[in-house]
């Protein structure tokens, strides 16, 4: 026979909490997830009763491992049969449902209208704006019996409107919860849009009436507290403490003021820079940011078109070889390129040339056409997508390691410099090449023509 049980600590104090409204985590690995899930058996032996739980997109519902091949497993032995059309959803022996939806644009709340849903919950707030949010406030309600409720999980964002929402259980100069608040009840009205909080319900109820009031509270927990996951997965603590620092400071520290700034992704101290190329080349390319702008007296500073050569090395480790950085108009743009591929396959053996397509027909015609120019090359054009911030990530994390070496050469000063700056500097042209050609050779397997 399966037991489902919260673990001891933040889980459980998640699952016994009386708010009208209750957040939980503010970090990777707390079971936030898991404790959304079991929140839903509550009421599963009622079978007038609905949960709906939402993801922003439908794929992070399906995504393998994610919200609903953990609804599998912990639903199933229960009796619960999931169907997928029209919508995701599991229906339990009762009748009662727990269903798995998106929201994925602003004005896809407006399919709700009329609905009903006595327990609305929300796997990652911070991936909701605040319109959606409490717009589906307004769709807690119910006849079957049980008091309409909200359940919300989250990760810290800073920029985020929860970050200003729960600030009250955040300490606001270090941006870590504030232990002794977790847990706590707090009370708000909201009026025109502005919040009004106060820590008796009597005292706002006196002013903006009974009906007008909400409980909430936000309940903080960590990768700590969740030790079944560290005995089953103790690797995924390393992983966490190998993320860049920002991410870190969030993901495992459940920072909620950390911003990135210059030197919180690459600092020119964690390279090193090599006279020769210390170990075999098993992986390389050359990727591209492209820009079309001369210096002229009305843009004496604009954007460059940059190309990074980036190879992993059959210890582990990544190389920059070059990284190139020009303000050129668009056919010279194109004769540097087409040089540069040249001379990457005499010195480098490197065939694989990286572009960016920009959305549009436009961009997909530029593309096409500078497979037609390189014919011989192996161009992988791709759709730029993604934050800057989050494509820099992977190469940031192994940066920070001190798994990145620099090919010593003229660029290495002006290279530095700029990746120092990022994100806040004004340029950043040779950081999203250098991304792009790291995430490149860090992602490919196959790579027999180089290692035979």
């Amino acid at each position: 026979m399966k037991i489902l049980r919260p673990q001891a600590g933040p889980q459980e104090i998640f699952l016994s909490c009386p708010a009208d409204i209750a957040i939980y985590g503010g970090a990777a690995g707390g079971g936030k997830t898991y404790a959304l899930l079991m929140e839903c058996l509550r009421h599963i032996d009622n079978p007038d009763f609905g949960a709906v739980i939402f993801r922003r997109q439908s794929t992070q519902i399906t995504n393998e491992g994610g919200l609903y091949d953990t609804a599998l497993g912990m639903y199933v032995p229960l009796g619960a049969r999931f169907k997928k059309v029209p919508a995701l959803m599991s229906i339990f022996p009762s009748g009662a449902k727990v269903s798995f939806r998106h929201l994925q644009y602003e004005k896809t709340v407006l399919d709700w209208q009329g609905s009903q849903i006595p327990l609305i919950a929300f796997d990652e707030l911070t991936h909701f704006t605040e319109s959606q949010f409490f717009y589906m406030l307004s769709r807690n309600r119910t006849t079957c019996g049980v008091k309409p409720y909200i359940r919300a999980t989250c990760n810290p964002d800073a920029d985020s409107w929860v970050a200003s929402f729960i600030s009250w259980w955040i300490d606001q100069e270090s941006g870590y919860p504030i232990p002794e608040r977790s847990g706590k009840l707090r009370y708000y009205a909201r009026m025109s849009g502005e919040i009004i909080w106060s820590s008796s319900r009597e005292e706002l109820e006196a002013t903006y009436g009974k009906d007008a009031v909400k409980s909430v509270s936000f309940i903080s927990s960590s990768i700590y507290d969740n030790k079944i996951l560290l005995k089953a997965n103790p690797e995924y603590l390393a992983s966490l403490n190998a993320l860049p620092e920002v991410e870190k400071e969030r993901l495992l520290r459940g920072n909620w003021k950390i911003r990135p700034t210059g030197g919180m992704f690459f600092k020119a101290s964690q390279v090193q820079i090599v006279k020769s190329i210390p170990d075999k080349i098993i992986a390389i390319a050359r990727a591209w940011d492209l820009a079309a702008t001369e210096i002229t007296p009305e843009h004496k500073d604009p954007d460059r078109t940059a190309g990074a050569l980036c190879a992993r090395l059959r210890s582990g480790q990544f190389i920059f070889l070059d990284v190139i950085r020009r303000a050129a108009n668009a056919s010279s743009v194109r004769k540097l390129i087409k040089t540069t591929a040249i001379i990457d396959r005499g010195l480098y053996r490197n065939d694989k040339i990286y572009i960016p397509q920009d959305p549009g027909q436009a961009g997909k015609e530029q593309a096409l056409s500078y497979v037609r120019e390189l014919a011989g090359y192996s161009i992988i054009t791709h759709p730029v997508s993604g934050d800057k911030e989050t494509r820099a990530e992977p190469l940031a994390a192994q940066w920070q390691q001190g798994n990145v070496l620099l090919l010593e050469g003229d660029w290495n000063k002006e290279f530095l410099n700029e990746m120092e700056g990022f994100p806040v500097a004004l340029h950043d042209d040779q950081v999203d090449a250098a991304s792009d050609a790291f995430n490149a050779v860090a992602s490919t397997s196959d790579w027999s023509a180089l290692t035979s």
